[in-house]
């Protein structure tokens, strides 16, 4: 759906069923570089099970107009906009990546307004290779196609997919460059810039479900453990073989995993 947000515009993808404001929202927040098609296989498996899903484009990103954001907070403090201009009362928001940053900071800043976290592929700090940075400023469809092979692990390289017709590589590839010229870059520098999550972290008391991956290249799992062991009301999930890219290379997986942690 489209909707108009500081006269800006945003794309939000709500799982193919109307968005009804009866409660709980389910936010999906996706990562640097990406947007709303980072969980084509979660807000229509969800808003088809009850759940009403808001899987935002950021500013810049997908189909949303405007320019990227700076910061995790600008981003931590957007979503807290877009749920006041929804009139959302409480959201479960589920990050993946630079995600997990901005839903920890929101929650650290606007303790009332989640009621729990899902934390994917992610971690407390998120820090950037030198030589990462300068590609997405400099060279981004080289920029683009390094983070497409780091951020997926040897199934994906194997060019093997749960989804039958599918290429991992093709399709994350073609999802980033979709987005606005500078987003990459941005939302790069605003994870590399981004010293506030353990500080977040111990403020934090919502039921959390940390979703992490063996084989991952991006944010290593060792960081993630360290973000769950940090979170004082966590469980955690770990998925052997698999890359940063969760959401799209074990769906199943973690919607089994959501899904269970939602309805407890």
């Amino acid at each position: 759906m489209k909707h108009q947000l500081f006269d800006t515009q945003i794309h939000i993808a709500t799982g193919g069923r109307s968005f009804v404001n009866d409660g709980e929202a389910l936010v999906l927040l996706h990562g640097s570089g990406q947007n709303h098609l980072t969980w084509v296989l979660q807000s229509r498996y969800f808003a088809y099970r009850g759940y009403q899903v808001l899987a935002p484009d950021f500013p810049g990103h997908g189909l949303s107009g405007g320019t990227p954001l700076e910061s995790i907070e600008d981003m931590a403090d957007w979503v807290i906009a877009l749920l006041d201009s929804l009139d959302v009362k409480t959201a479960c928001l589920v990050g993946h990546s630079q995600g997990c940053l901005v839903a920890i900071d929101a929650a650290a800043r606007y303790p009332e307004r989640v009621s729990r976290l899902g934390l994917i592929a992610g971690a407390l700090a998120i820090p950037v290779n030198d030589q990462l940075l300068t590609m997405s400023d400099k060279a981004l469809s080289k920029a683009i196609s390094v983070m497409t092979s780091w951020g997926h692990g040897p199934m994906a390289h194997m060019h093997d997919n749960t989804q039958p017709g599918h290429s991992f590589l093709g399709y994350g590839n073609r999802l980033m460059a979709s987005n606005h010229a500078d987003a990459l870059r941005h939302d790069l520098t605003a994870c590399n810039n981004y010293s506030g999550g353990k500080a977040a972290a111990a403020k934090i008391t919502h039921p959390t479900l940390c979703i992490l991956a063996a084989s991952d290249r991006m944010t290593p799992v060792k960081f993630g453990n360290a973000m769950a062991d940090s979170l004082v009301n966590s469980e955690r999930v770990t998925m052997d073989g698999a890359g940063h890219m969760l959401p799209a290379e074990r769906p199943a997986e973690v919607n089994d995993a959501l899904r269970g942690f939602l309805a407890s």
